[in-house]
């Protein structure tokens, strides 16, 4: 147990050297520090250890004394040598077995991954997961994600032939009945090496983001940015043609012709850039009667 502590004490000393005014206490460490506290007194030092480091007080009162962040550096990983079935297996693996991801899911949630064709050409990306989508796994099966059905429906295609997936790979935690808080930027930057690897392995013609939160996850915050103007617009991500539009649950609370217009209009450029046909009643689609 000494051992840890000073560990502890050690990295962080280094990191207040750097600047670093948070740092991650995970479930370990806090049981560590636990235990160093109910200790009625600390066991003589071995003669490799400063006796002042390994004192329970010092060391907790060290690791209280900077706020404690919900998260640790973003992940690094090399995706296996592998085709896109295999490296997307691997990944989902390291996905799952994430000590960040698990340590935040709820008590019935699960890390929510992601799914589709490895090869598609469209990626479409959301934000986080909702209940439905926590309790189940999957993204996109709850309301909003029938309605992406529907909109995959309406220009010829189907979950099997593109790829989803959300920028968060759990739900967020609040304290309100209903609803889902957009991700923070921690959480963001997080998970955001996932996300990218995943677009990696699918290499696909087109990125479609959902949302304002898949935006600024994708392309990099930006104060200035407004959905309403990016919105239909073409940028680009990792050299990967991007088409920014509303979020399915958008769509939800608007629930009119218009804005279902817009975002058909998006997915009909999205149709172009891609080499699907578009159809004279497709075009049609939500114009006024």
């Amino acid at each position: 147990m000494h051992a840890g502590l000073v560990a502890i004490r050690q990295e962080l000393k280094r990191l207040q050297s750097e600047g670093v005014d948070r740092v991650y206490v995970g479930d370990a460490t806090l049981q560590l520090l636990a235990g160093a506290r109910s200790s009625a007194a600390p066991a003589r030092p071995t003669p490799t250890v400063v006796p002042e480091i390994i004192k329970p007080a010092a060391v907790a009162k060290a690791v209280e004394a900077a706020p404690v962040s919900a998260f640790p550096p973003p992940p690094e990983f090399d995706l296996p040598e592998d085709g896109p079935a295999g490296q997307m297996q691997w990944l989902r693996q390291t996905v799952l077995d994430c000590p960040v991801c698990r340590e935040h899911l709820g008590a019935s949630g699960k890390v929510v991954f992601g799914e589709g064709n490895e090869q598609a050409d469209l990626f479409f990306c959301g934000e986080a997961p909702g209940e439905e989508e926590a309790r189940s796994g999957r993204p996109f099966v709850g309301k909003a994600g029938q309605l992406l059905d529907k909109i995959l429906s309406a220009m010829g295609l189907s979950r099997e032939k593109v790829y989803m997936a959300d920028i968060l790979k759990w739900q967020p935690g609040h304290d309100k009945p209903i609803g889902t808080p957009p991700p923070t930027a921690e959480e963001i930057a997080f998970c955001l090496p996932y996300l990218k690897a995943q677009i990696r392995i699918v290499r696909p013609k087109v990125v479609i983001a959902l949302g304002n939160t898949a935006v600024s996850g994708l392309l990099g915050p930006d104060p200035d940015r407004r959905m309403g103007s990016i919105r239909g617009t073409w940028q680009e991500f990792d050299g990967i043609p991007l088409m920014a539009t509303f979020h399915p649950s958008y769509l939800l609370r608007r629930d009119d012709s218009s804005t279902k217009r817009q975002v058909w209009e998006d997915m009909m450029q999205v149709m172009e850039k891609t080499g699907l046909s578009i159809s004279e009643k497709q075009r049609s689609y939500f114009l006024p009667k």
